[in-house]
């Protein structure tokens, strides 16, 4: 598995980073936006055992819930940005932006 962010999504990181210091991101796999990457000031969410660092993006330690990680561990992830507002408390929602999966499972 690895990681990686599109141009907008680093640009959108970087105005990030400008506004609230360094950061850190978190998808957890659970229901709604759960399931979409989530980006905090780094150490506002607490870490523990059931979480795997699996990349960084733009500087940024990346984690995916264990469970979540155990499903995807052989998906390549892309990270992007879109339009709109989610439901979450993820830094890039004031922006009028959210952070997106794209992926693909990984060649043999």
């Amino acid at each position: 598995m690895k990681v990686t962010a599109t141009e907008s999504c680093k640009a959108l990181i970087e105005l990030l980073k400008s506004k609230h210091g360094d950061l850190m991101f978190h998808q957890s796999g659970g229901c709604c936006d759960g399931s979409s990457p989530m980006c905090y000031p780094l150490g506002e969410f607490k870490v523990g055992g059931q979480d795997v660092l699996i990349g960084e993006l733009v500087g940024c330690p990346f984690y995916m819930g264990k469970a979540q990680h155990t499903l995807w561990q052989h998906t390549d992830l892309t990270i992007d940005v879109v339009d709109g507002r989610g439901a979450s408390f993820s830094l890039e929602i004031p922006e009028g932006k959210r952070f997106i999966v794209r992926s693909e499972v990984c060649a043999v």
